[in-house]
């Protein structure tokens, strides 16, 4: 066994949050102050889209091997905190996938770092290719609210697509109601066939990461439609049709009857 471990923070987390409670993993802005002795390994790195923060969570408990999703659902049921991406663990190191907004001298503005103001910053590492599982196997637990799921998928949309188009909204809404049919998306037995425009195809091929082969999981047919998906486990099937493309307000605030027909 190695002896003491000594890690010095090569920066800090600019937030607007400075309560752990409040923090949100989502579209918030951050900046990420790197101490100026470390401002040389900062060459380069304006090339990178998105990096992995790691942070050192210094108000979260490190009492507990065990909890409950409470954020997402507090009647999931309790996990290993290994096996979760919980704050709560042994050594509070956090791994947080931020996009790189630009870079201004040893300031990094970046969006998504779930971070209250402070929070020391053990390391910063490039997002890369190899990091991509495009199919992994996770638990699915089901956000108790609807809100939530709606702004986790949307979340997964725009990183995966890299831009709100027109039936990327619409796509988000049909993945959470079929999230609510059949649970995990990326479960290897439901099949997916999503018929309209580009953008409806690739946004729903991400949010389930459906594979063609291996197993084939998803089809796509391109047509003038406003958008559908057919989603089939067994015998189980269910179609969704749009009515009309829909805005940010009518995401948030329509019913799904008013722009789908589900049946």
């Amino acid at each position: 066994m190695p002896g003491d471990i000594v890690i010095r923070p090569v920066g800090m987390v600019k937030s607007d949050y400075l309560d752990p409670k409040t923090v949100t993993d989502s579209e918030e802005k951050a900046v990420v102050e790197v101490f100026p002795q470390y401002a040389d390994a900062l060459l380069g790195i304006e090339k990178n889209s998105h990096l992995w923060i790691l942070s050192w969570f210094h108000l979260a408990r490190r009492d507990a091997l065990s909890t409950v999703p409470y954020r997402i659902n507090p009647k999931s049921p309790t996990y290993g905190v290994f096996a979760l991406r919980t704050p709560v663990r042994p050594n509070p190191i956090a791994l947080s996938l931020v996009q790189l907004d630009r870079v201004e001298g040893r300031m990094l503005y970046v969006t998504g770092l779930d971070a209250v103001n402070e929070t020391p910053v053990l390391d910063i590492k490039p997002y890369f290719e190899n990091d991509i599982v495009f199919s992994p196997r996770t638990p699915f637990i089901q956000p108790f609210k609807r809100e939530m799921a709606q702004s986790n998928l949307l979340r997964q949309a725009l990183t995966h697509h890299q831009e709100e188009c027109p039936a990327l909204l619409m796509a988000v809404r049909m993945a959470v109601i079929a999230s609510e049919k059949f649970g995990h998306l990326n479960s290897p037995d439901l099949f997916v066939m999503a018929e309209g425009s580009p953008c409806l195809a690739d946004t729903i091929q991400g949010l389930s990461r459906a594979r063609l082969a291996n197993p084939p999981r998803f089809e796509y047919r391109p047509s003038d439609l406003l958008g559908r998906t057919v989603w089939r486990r067994g015998s189980e099937e269910l179609k969704i049709t749009a009515r009309w493309i829909i805005d940010q307000e009518a995401f948030w605030s329509a019913s799904d009857d008013e722009i789908m027909d589900i049946n």
